[in-house]
Formats: structure tokens, sequence, C-alpha cells
């Protein structure tokens, strides 16, 4: 987004930075920054805002003409205190005010799009996801955002309750008068309880737009030998965690970002459960517990060799990892039985056999030694990934960060409020809406009370 007096300078191989120069500059009114990332790079792109970009233009191309208005020129770009030739490049002159520069500070160029009313605060939001995302689920997601789905749904709440609000002040302040139409009020709550409704439906969505934001944490559970960190190591595609025979190797928790199907993890292998008399390890234990409990999805990993003679007790092993999380089983589980080239195939279709009968999550059967079941296994990740993530392109959008969510449920709160104030004191509830206005409004950047002044005096025959 290009503001009035906004110069783009398309530098060749060094791509320098005008620091030196504009470090001398008195007034910090003119901006420029590096837009096309630090790194290697065969083109690097310089922009500048402010009324000093013509002047800037002017002195790193050597002359005293700019380029046509919107229109790209080849032009020698020379260091403007030694008059050295630097490269060459393409110069693209939007045209706007004129003196002195100073270097963007980070996000700058944004802020002042937002400032202007380009952008509101989720679409801002948005293009910074968009920036960082790694995967096609963040992508499409951050993408959505920042074209203004979330935000317009969230100033669609917005606007309603700056109407609702409108119309209770005015039979505050002129019912007395009869000059304000019948059941202005029975139209106020029935707009409170579909927004409550509408509310709530959206703050019950798994908190897929902020799994798929910041990862889905998955935690590797289950006891001592069972495969874990080769599961990890196979998922990460890489020794990120040590492998060895020895019970109890893995002490601390190893963590590793990954790309699953196109949804974002965080993958915590944790010490495996035994009963042990080694204080380091028993922390190492504590510290898996808190990452069972606090894990989005659970990968509990158990020895299928040792489970074949005794298939029965797949459940109360399984329990024996994911309790005291969650013991009414809501948290989601896949169950991985590792070291499947060890069963026979008698063995096999026993514990198979044990394992539709049993009340038991997903189960998957697998080699970690021979990959054998693992691309299955993958095949069954990724699709629960996508069942707690959905698809960011179909239906409403989802909150995205925890700051949504934070005043979305004060919204919410304030809505409650107005029910039980409505039939109490109406100026009380007025402010109940107020507040819940406020809090919609902090999620957009829109805060404003000439708005309610002029619904008050558009929707309403005041003064006859």
């Amino acid at each position: 987004m290009w503001l009035p007096g906004v110069s783009r300078l398309c530098l060749g191989r060094r791509g320098r930075v005008l620091g030196r120069w504009c470090s001398q500059a008195a007034e910090r009114d003119t901006i420029f920054a590096l837009s096309s990332g630090r790194g290697k790079c065969g083109v690097a792109v310089i922009r500048t805002s402010g009324p000093s970009s013509r002047l800037a233009l002017l002195r790193l191309t050597g002359t005293e003409e700019l380029p046509l208005s919107r229109s790209a020129a080849l032009r020698r770009i020379y260091d403007p205190q030694s008059s050295e030739m630097l490269d060459r490049g393409l110069v693209v002159w939007f045209p706007g005010a004129l003196p002195h520069l100073r270097q963007a500070d980070p996000g700058e160029f944004t802020k002042r799009a937002f400032q202007n009313g380009k952008l509101d605060l989720t679409e801002v939001e948005g293009l910074g996801d968009l920036i960082h995302a790694e995967t096609e689920g963040q992508r499409r997601q951050a993408l959505r955002q920042m074209e203004g789905d979330l935000g317009r749904l969230y100033q669609h709440w917005s606007d309603a309750l700056t109407k609702a609000l409108a119309h209770i002040e005015a039979y505050i302040d002129f019912s007395e008068d009869d000059n304000i139409e019948e059941g202005v009020l029975s139209q106020v709550e029935a707009t409170v309880a579909l927004l409550e409704k509408e509310l709530t439906v959206h703050l019950q969505d798994g908190r897929r737009g902020e799994r798929l934001r910041d990862g889905v944490r998955v935690t590797i559970a289950g006891p001592t030998n069972a495969g874990k960190s080769s599961l990890l190591n196979h998922l990460c595609q890489k020794p990120a965690a040590i492998v060895s025979p020895v019970a109890g190797t893995t002490r601390d928790v190893v963590e590793a970002a990954l790309n699953i199907g196109g949804f974002p993890v965080v993958l915590s292998d944790t010490a495996g459960l035994r009963e042990t008399d080694s204080d380091i390890e028993k922390e190492g234990m504590i510290r898996a517990r808190e990452r069972v409990c606090s894990a989005d999805l659970i990968l509990a990993v158990l020895d299928a060799a040792e489970m074949a003679p005794q298939p029965d007790q797949l459940l109360t092993a399984l329990q024996g990892i994911l309790l005291p999380a969650q013991p009414d089983g809501a948290q989601p589980t896949l169950l991985v039985l590792n070291k499947s080239d060890l069963l026979s195939e008698q063995d096999r279709a026993r514990l198979l056999g044990a394992c539709g009968q049993a009340d038991l999550p997903p189960v998957c059967l697998l080699s970690c030694k021979t990959r054998e079941g693992l691309p299955r296994f993958l095949d069954t990740f990724s699709q629960q990934l996508s069942r707690m993530c959905g698809d960011p392109l179909l239906g409403s959008p989802s909150p995205t960060q925890a700051r949504h969510r934070l005043s979305l449920t004060k919204c919410l709160g304030a809505l409650g409020c107005f029910g039980r104030h409505r039939n109490l004191d109406l100026a009380l509830a007025a402010e109940d809406l107020r507040q819940a206005r406020r809090f919609l409004g902090q999620l957009t950047g829109q805060v404003g009370a000439e708005e309610i002044l002029t619904l008050i005096f558009k929707d309403f025959c005041i003064g006859k």
C-alpha cells in the first residue's frame, strides 16, 4: 500500500540502506526501510514514505528531475555523500509532499495504513500472520483475515450494538415526550439476544483459529522404551532426540515445530512413564504429565510386543498415560502401537481384534524400525489435525489470537449484565451496551461516540 510521498527503489545486488546519510536528519517525519527482507538476494527493495521522499530520490539518482509519476525508470544509484555509483535499479515515484528521513520503526508502514483508515487491526494482524506463515493452512487463514473477513464480522456486530445503544439512549432521553416509536426496547432486547447467541457460537470453535495460527500442541507420551523418541525422529526426519535401548534416556521435553499435512504442529517428546527412584527422572515425568495436560492432541505410544500377550490391558495402559489429564477422555488422542515388526501374525490379529472391541481412540499399528504402518499413521494424524483446525476458507472466520477471545468474552459478559439490569435501571443497561461495544471496538481499533449521536438523530424524529 503506497501512501502520499512514497518512493520505491529496486536496487541491485548490494541493496545498501541509507542509514549513515539519513541519521543526520533533524526531523523524523520521513521513514525508510528495506522491504524485501535481509539476506543475500539478487534484488533489494527500499521503500520510503514522507515529505523528504522526493529529495531522497533525487540525491540517490544524482538527477534534478524525477521519473514520470507511477512509472518505473532505470536509474544509476549513487552514494549521496561520496557520489560513488552503487548499482543500477528501477525507481518508482508516487508523488506526495517534501524534509528529512529516518529509518522506519518495525511495522510503521502498516501502522500508518491503520492510522489512515486503510486497514483495521484484524487486517493488520492478518498481514503480519501472512508474512510469518509457514504452512498452507496458516497462509489461507492469514489471507482471509487480511482481506477483512474477520474485521467485517466484528464490525457488523459493533454496528448492531451501536444501533441498539442509540435506541436505548434515545428512549432514556426522549420517551417522556412521546417522540419515540413503540417497541424500541423490544428491538434492543432482540438485538442483544441475537448477539449473545452469535458470540457464543463464535467462541465455541474449539480454538481452531488460534491453533492454526500458533500451532497444534501435540505431546508424545507413554512408558519407557515404547519408541516415543523414534517416532519424533521419523516425524522430524532427522535425529532430533537421542534413541537408546536404555530405559529412561529422555528425561526432559524435546520440542520441534513441524508442518504436517499443511497444518502447523508443535511436537513434544516427553520422558517415559515408569516407577523410578531417580529424582531427575521423576522431574522429567512431572514435566511429561504437564505437557499431557496442556496438549491439544496426545500421541499415546505403547509397545505392541508387550501388549500382545495381554491385549485386554490396552485400555488400562492408555489410561495410565492420560490420567490425570482428562479422566473423561475428552482430550483428542491417537493410540500408537509401536514395534509391530516384533509381532507374529497371530499376535497381530489378537491385538487388532482387542482394539476393535475396546473403547479406544483411533489406533495405529506401526514399526518405527521398519517404517511399516508409518504412511497410514501420517494419514490418520493429518486427518485429526484437519478436524481440529478446519478449513480456514470455509464457514465463518474464527478468532485467531488470545486478545480476540478475551475481548469477545468480555463483550459477552457485558451483554449478560444488560439482561440483568434491563428491568432494574435503563441507565445501567445502556452502560452495559456501551461497554460491550467498546470491547468489540478494541478488536478492530474503531471506538467512538459520534456514531451513536449520528444514529440517534438519524433513526428518530426527535424535536418535532
